[in-house]
């Protein structure tokens, strides 16, 4: 791969990465609550990730370095959602949320009396 595109290659990732976490940080802000908060922030967060350390990858591309990227890519994406889901699953519980918002609440027959 030529310098040029190599650095067109770089560029277009650090910037699509740049880009996604940028999305997550307005989707925290603008978001009403709790959960649509945390949709915003997991799903961009892990793709900027992604292009980010896909990004160190191809500039310094050791086995070292592609098994660190793939490992990091890895837990990041398996923790995320489940992180997610319980900060979701508590702000449900204490009734950090606005209840108008959800379309289907399929919690609300489960929950105690």
């Amino acid at each position: 791969m030529n310098m040029l595109t190599h650095d067109i290659v770089t560029a277009v990732l650090v910037l699509a990465g740049a880009a996604m976490c940028l999305a997550a940080g307005v989707g925290l802000i603008r978001f009403p609550d709790v959960l649509s908060r945390l949709h915003a922030a997991t799903k961009p967060q892990i793709f900027g990730l992604m292009a980010v350390t896909a990004d160190v990858a191809i500039n310094n591309f050791t086995v070292g370095t592609v098994t660190l990227v793939v490992a990091i890519v890895v837990f990041q994406a398996l923790t995320a959602p489940m992180a997610a889901h319980l900060v979701g699953r508590a702000a449900y519980d204490t009734e950090h949320l606005h209840p108008e918002l959800l379309i289907v609440d399929e919690l609300r027959d489960r929950r105690a009396p």
